[in-house]
């Protein structure tokens, strides 16, 4: 199994695209079906990461195939747009 976990930070004043872009990629589990596993949180301290993804994969294959998906293209289209940073880890468990 795979471990995938993304962090972000995002522009100031983008918090409606922010809440898009949550709920984009929350709409992703149950449709793409690498997806084993998905937890997706906002950063309640000041100063960090805004948000977190951390999700699960059978394979490297599946979470490629997962992030070559158009519906997560699209979703992480509108991250790109809203991010100043991003940092991930891929790790087996």
């Amino acid at each position: 199994m795979i471990k995938h976990v993304v962090m972000w930070k995002f522009r100031p004043g983008t918090e409606a695209e922010q809440a898009r872009f949550l709920e984009g990629l929350r709409g992703l589990y149950g449709v793409i079906p690498q997806i084993r596993e998905q937890e997706i949180g906002v950063n309640q301290a000041a100063g960090n990461y805004d948000a977190v993804l951390i999700s699960l994969f059978e394979t490297m294959e599946d979470l490629s195939a997962y992030k070559m998906d158009p519906r997560h293209v699209e979703v992480s289209a509108l991250c790109k747009a809203i991010r100043t940073d991003r940092v991930a880890v891929d790790y087996e468990v």
